[in-house]
């Protein structure tokens, strides 16, 4: 089983907390991702997506170019480690019901990212439960329209 050091993306940009929403469109639009990892001074501190721009955001009337990252990011700064092997990140992503993780070092800085795209592609056979639990809606009463 690969360790995620050899699976993840390395080089990932990540955003502080007070840049404005605007400005996190546009590092997503320029590197053609939907989520960035949210740091401060170097600590993990959430993640930020295109979906929670939209949605958080846009939906509510928040001005792009005023509203700050942090009031919008997911606070729970969920990840795994390098060392951490394929399947452990699978199941993680599971439990969690995440499609990506920051990838963290032995000091807790973010040296990659890992998505399920990434697992998929490079790791056969151990994806189908990992989907299965990351598809499985947390609320099963409530019916989306």
């Amino acid at each position: 089983m690969p360790r995620v050091s050899e699976v993840m993306t390395r080089g990932v940009e990540v955003i502080r907390p007070n840049d404005t929403l605007k400005g996190a469109a546009q590092m997503m639009g320029e590197l053609n991702v939907g989520a960035l990892p949210v740091c401060e001074g170097g600590d993990l501190i959430g993640m930020i997506t295109d979906r929670d721009i939209t949605v958080r955001a846009v939906s509510d009337g928040m001005d792009p170019t005023e509203s700050r990252v942090s009031e919008v990011m997911t606070a729970q700064a969920y990840s795994c480690t390098e060392e951490q092997t394929a399947e452990e990140v699978m199941t993680q992503m599971g439990d969690l019901q995440v499609r990506r993780l920051p990838v963290v070092d032995r000091e807790g800085q973010v040296v990659g990212i890992v998505s399920l795209g990434d697992l998929a592609t490079r790791q056969s056979g151990h994806i189908d439960n990992a989907l299965r639990e990351i598809s499985t809606p947390s609320e099963p009463d409530r019916a989306v329209v």
